[in-house]
């Protein structure tokens, strides 16, 4: 069966203008975004900011967004929170709101008591009973959870989880759910450092950081390895290396939001306790940026 969804997801951060939601500058950001070859948007990931924004803003958030995104582009809404009852409420919401997909991470307060039944018990309750699909998200470093590899292949039979969001970066891992899941299970991987690889083993498209602040070269990467260009996907791929390390593992939300405003876009600042970025790694990013020719 063909999938619903596949290709590079940007998702996007959340513009704020002294602590407040800025829905002015998400729909300017989309608008360009809607210029690109990107599959579509996902709001209030962990790019996004989600711990910070609550439930009224998420709505904000997701109705703006589906109406500044193009027709063809899909937006997927963020709705994991730590009970089961929550997430329905709030992925219904968002749901009635325009989002065409849930992305959802575990339940990881009491995560002593988060084994495999009370995980399974957790997604498959949200599953029966929301308004649109659900893709897993696979997050331990923000989570401290792995999703048990075995728990991934058995909620993959549910009607209603349709994927997964893969971002702890094992690539073993996406060989032994992809050929153990039905042909139409996406898997997206959540690191730009192994898309090529990702995409080689079966992955059907990535949910990117990186896409927010290099959309057009991640595109590009997608495009050129689906083109049966492989070597040339291979080069792109070392050359995106150390501009999303940076962006993801060394610096964080702020570098990516510093990385928006230097190519167009609104980044802004973080919602408080994120600090801003330093000068020290601005010198950074913008070396890696100029590196790439993504500055005008």
């Amino acid at each position: 069966m063909e999938k619903r969804f596949k290709g590079v997801f940007a998702p996007l951060t959340t513009p704020f203008i002294n602590g407040q939601i800025a829905a002015d500058k998400l729909r300017d950001n989309i608008e360009k975004f809607n210029r690109t070859g990107l599959a579509g948007y996902i709001i209030m990931g962990s790019t996004g900011e989600a711990p910070f924004v609550d439930d009224e803003e998420a709505e904000l958030l997701v109705r703006e967004a589906t109406r500044a995104a193009s027709p063809e582009k899909i937006v997927i809404a963020g709705t994991g929170r730590d009970s089961a009852e929550w997430t329905i409420k709030l992925t219904n919401r968002l749901a009635e709101a325009g989002a065409q997909a849930a992305l959802i991470k575990p339940p990881y307060y009491y995560k002593s008591r988060m084994n495999y039944e009370a995980l399974k018990a957790y997604y498959s309750e949200v599953a029966d009973r929301v308004k649109i699909p659900v893709i897993m998200y696979n997050i331990p470093q923000n989570t401290q959870i792995w999703l048990p590899l075995e728990l991934v292949i058995e909620l993959a039979k549910h009607q209603n989880i349709i994927g997964l969001k893969e971002s702890g970066g094992s690539l073993a891992y996406l060989s032994e759910v992809v050929s153990k899941v039905s042909a139409d299970f996406h898997y997206f991987t959540g690191s730009a450092s192994i898309l090529y690889s990702a995409l080689d083993m079966g992955a059907c498209g990535a949910i990117l950081a990186l896409a927010n602040v290099a959309p057009e070269l991640c595109v590009k990467l997608y495009e050129l390895f689906a083109a049966g260009k492989k070597e040339e996907a291979k080069e792109l791929q070392y050359k995106l290396i150390p501009l999303n390390r940076a962006l993801t593992e060394t610096y964080g939300i702020a570098a990516v939001k510093y990385a928006l405003d230097r190519r167009g876009y609104y980044g802004g600042p973080g919602r408080s306790p994120l600090l801003p970025l330093e000068s020290k790694a601005q010198i950074e990013i913008n070396n890696y940026l100029t590196e790439l020719n993504l500055l005008k």
